[in-house]
């Protein structure tokens, strides 16, 4: 599985970037992409998925798919 980041719902901050273990989050033009199949949701890390606990947008801004 994976998540995705909605794009209507972020704020392009990049706290997800550097929390990404994968580095599966990349960048262009300030819109933030979760590539799917490099993602694992941080599996068999303590906090799961990082992406989502840093993300200061909230709940809706990256979500599973």
């Amino acid at each position: 599985m994976a998540v995705k980041i909605t794009q209507a719902e972020c704020t392009s901050c990049g706290d997800c970037l550097p929390v990404c273990p994968t580095k599966s989050i990349t960048e262009k033009g300030g819109i933030f992409k979760i590539n799917k199949d490099t993602c694992t949701e941080c599996e068999g890390e303590a906090d799961s998925p990082k992406c989502m606990a840093a993300c200061s947008a909230g709940d809706a801004c990256i979500v599973y798919l």
